[in-house]
């Protein structure tokens, strides 16, 4: 059965569309047009009633948030594709560690910036530029975290590829490439091999550009 993966073509959807081709499992997508409002709508409201994306139909299974998903996917065909969670328990739990450290701590000041550099115009708001700053300053320190994390172990939660670094890829990408900050990256030796490596995996190259 194809996984219906509803979503823009950026952003937190491209989480689980990475998850989906390290499993090897097929999906298609249904782009949703945030600008337009298309999240607001009536029908996608009844597959989301926060109005967020993504939301994956997968026979009668109907999920959101997109870390649960991936959380779900690699679970659910643990013994097909790329082992996603570690092979005992206390990796599973550093798995687990590092997802939450990205979605509270790295998440909220990366898409702040995304926000304010690359949308403002668009949602009819200025960019502020203190604000700028200061979630520059916030994702720093993060960064120096995951850089001190990444000088003991290849990945986050080990030396395996893992949703902690897989739910990094969409936004880190748009701060290399779009907002013009890889400084942030390179100026961390570990961070930086890090990133190299994630970013060049056949997944996130199969999907980067997809939808």
């Amino acid at each position: 059965m194809v996984v219906k993966v509803y979503g823009p073509a950026y952003g937190s959807t491209k989480r689980v569309l990475v998850c989906l081709v390290e499993k090897g499992i097929d999906f298609e997508t249904v782009p949703v047009d945030l600008i337009k409002g298309e999240h607001k709508q009536p029908d996608y409201l009844a597959l989301q009633p926060f109005g967020a994306v993504p939301v994956i139909q997968d026979g009668d299974c109907t999920l959101y948030e997109s870390r649960a998903i991936i959380r779900y996917y690699a679970e659910k065909y643990k013994d097909q594709g790329t082992d996603l969670l570690g092979k005992t328990i206390e990796e599973r739990g550093l798995v687990e560690q590092w997802v939450e450290v990205e979605a509270h701590n790295y998440h909220p000041p990366i898409y702040t910036l995304t926000l304010q550099i690359l949308f403002a115009s668009k949602m009819g708001f200025t960019a502020d530029e203190n604000l700028i700053k200061e979630s520059e300053g916030k994702l720093g320190k993060v960064m120096d975290l995951y850089e001190e994390r990444l000088s003991k172990s290849k990945y986050l939660a080990g030396d395996f590829f893992s949703p902690a670094d897989l739910s990094n890829l969409p936004f880190t990408q748009r701060l290399v490439s779009e907002m013009g900050k890889e400084y942030m990256i390179r100026q961390r030796k570990h961070v930086s091999a890090w990133w190299d490596d994630i970013s060049t995996r056949p997944s996130w190259l199969k999907v980067k550009d997809l939808l």
